[in-house]
């Protein structure tokens, strides 16, 4: 345990796992930007959410006092995180479940996978495992790293299995496939689900019949499930599941075997803490009072009395993996571990007017929007613009410019992480890493402090400041409509992604001359 808390203040980057896409993220907006079906289905479906959350905050006299009791609990844990874990580890072994930690993603995915061989026998090994939806094992790469395995993981929620059968990538924390319209799904199910009607039309209720279907087969003849954790009470060692179609009851009570893949930061200290999170988590998610299904866990189930006939009810076995993976790096960072407040309600993903136009395939990673743009530079590591970066850059290296800093994320996320000074300070720390990197004895540590030099130069002086303001009218040639709309290299980098304004016909000190008649 002292191990564990007490590694040095670096991320934990490995291969495996979804954190670094390939592309940087203004690489990847523009080919997003440059899809209006996508455009169109993430505006119809972040507005809807919208509409909805407001109603239901709106009930509420006390919604600012439950944000900052939120956030206070959330401050709490980071404070007290070692303690916290060592009492969950107790009261959960105490109870007949079995605690495993991991320090990174690879070593979390040995552990699942030797739990779920153990499940089975030489004659008869477990083949696949069903699976409650699960950013943490997403984040680490575990359906892939079963796969190698010969073992075949089935999303059981709907939106992850729409994404699953077309071998495609989540695009929202809450909604992975809100990027798809309904005809998309129709034909998603009649390429890829067994025994599908042919006559399958796009109607919600007929598309979801027809998951129900085929998932109820895979339900019953699963003997593991895998999890993950909205919550975890430290002082009786319970976990927590909320949703809202039920395939999470599902997977928690029918498997003999139960393993649950959880982050570290996700702990609560009393069940009086859950109350507060209950009435947050809902409004903020999917703008609901409370989640059509709750469910919680303590330790193994009774060994008589569960059913009609007196067998046991629910898993047997019952296994926690409680996931480092960069969070630990993360904590020792005073202005940054806000990141791991969050609740994965996605609230700031749906007021974001970046993620609104670009989708949550633009971030490369398995946190999209907002709080993926602070968090997975975190979790991953950022390693600024040297010698061993990719071409352009690496991709998480720019994930905390993908904000306009405009704040709505704070408005909206229910236990006040301040997204945008977390984002100032990324940018920063990424600066200062690429300028370490960069620097040579005599020269510029980058082309921006060049230019700020230079800059600084010019302001110096009175004469040459006056010279530059006149050079800078020139670029009205250059204007249409009022706008630049285009610059030769290096500016180019500035007018790929934004307009500027024409400079105007008259400078300040051309004015001042001409109305006082003072040209000093």
């Amino acid at each position: 345990m002292t191990t564990f808390l007490g590694m040095p203040g670096l991320p934990v980057a490995t291969e495996r796992g979804t954190l670094r896409g390939p592309d940087t993220f203004p690489v990847a907006a523009r080919k997003a930007l440059g899809d209006t079906q996508l455009r169109k289905n993430l505006g119809h479906a972040t507005s809807t959410i919208r509409a909805k959350r407001a109603r239901v905050v709106g009930e509420l006299d006390d919604w600012e006092e439950l944000r900052a009791a939120g956030a206070a609990i959330k401050a709490d844990v980071m404070a007290r995180l070692p303690e916290l874990l060592v009492q969950l580890e107790e009261n959960v072994t105490a109870r007949g479940g079995h605690v495993h930690w991991a320090r990174d993603a690879d070593e979390a995915n040995r552990i699942v996978l030797d739990l779920v061989r153990a499940a089975g026998t030489p004659d008869d090994p477990v083949t696949s495992v069903v699976k409650v939806k699960s950013m943490a094992t997403q984040e680490i790469g575990l359906n892939e790293a079963l796969a190698e395995a010969g073992i075949a993981a089935v999303e059981t929620d709907l939106a992850e299995l729409i994404v699953q059968l077309s071998d495609d990538t989540p695009s929202h924390i809450l909604v992975p496939a809100i990027h798809r319209n309904r005809a998309e799904i129709r034909q998603i199910f009649l390429d890829h689900m067994p025994d599908v009607d042919p006559g399958l039309t796009d109607e919600p209720r007929v598309l979801a019949m027809a998951a129900r279907a085929y998932l109820r087969r895979t339900f019953l003849a699963a003997r593991v499930a895998v999890s993950g954790a909205n919550f975890a009470i430290a002082e009786t060692g319970t976990l927590a599941v909320v949703e809202s179609e039920g395939n999470g009851r599902m997977c928690l009570t029918l498997p003999q075997t139960l393993v649950t893949v959880m982050g570290i930061e996700k702990l609560l200290p009393t069940w009086r803490d859950l109350e507060v999170f209950l009435q947050l988590l809902p409004r903020s998610s999917t703008g609901e009072r409370m989640n059509p299904y709750t469910s919680m866990w303590t330790g193994a189930p009774r060994t008589s009395g569960g059913t009609a006939d007196g067998a046991p009810d629910g898993p047997q076995d019952l296994h926690l993996v409680l996931l480092d993976n960069g969070r630990t790096a993360t904590l020792a960072d005073e202005a940054g571990r806000q990141a791991l407040h969050c609740i994965r309600c996605s609230a700031c993903l749906n007021v974001c007017p970046v993620y609104e136009r670009t989708g949550g395939h633009a971030y490369g990673s398995v946190y999209p929007g907002p709080i993926g743009a602070v968090l997975t530079p975190q979790l991953a590591g950022m390693h600024g613009h040297g010698a061993d970066a990719p071409a352009g850059g690496d991709p998480v290296d720019t994930l905390p410019y993908a904000s306009s800093l405009c704040g709505a994320c704070f408005d909206a996320c229910p236990v006040r992480i301040d997204i945008p000074s977390m984002l100032v300070h990324l940018r920063a720390k990424h600066v200062e890493t690429a300028q370490a990197q960069r620097r040579v004895p005599g020269l510029p540590a980058s082309a921006e402090n060049a230019a700020m030099s230079a800059a600084a130069w010019v302001m110096q002086d009175a004469g040459r400041f006056s010279f530059a303001e006149k050079g800078l009218q020139l670029g009205r040639l250059l204007a249409r409509d009022g706008r630049i709309r285009s610059l030769p290299p290096p500016l180019s980098a500035w007018t790929t992604s934004r307009d500027v304004p024409a400079p105007p016909a008259e400078t300040f000190r051309q004015w001042w001359a001409r109305t006082r008649g003072d040209r000093s």
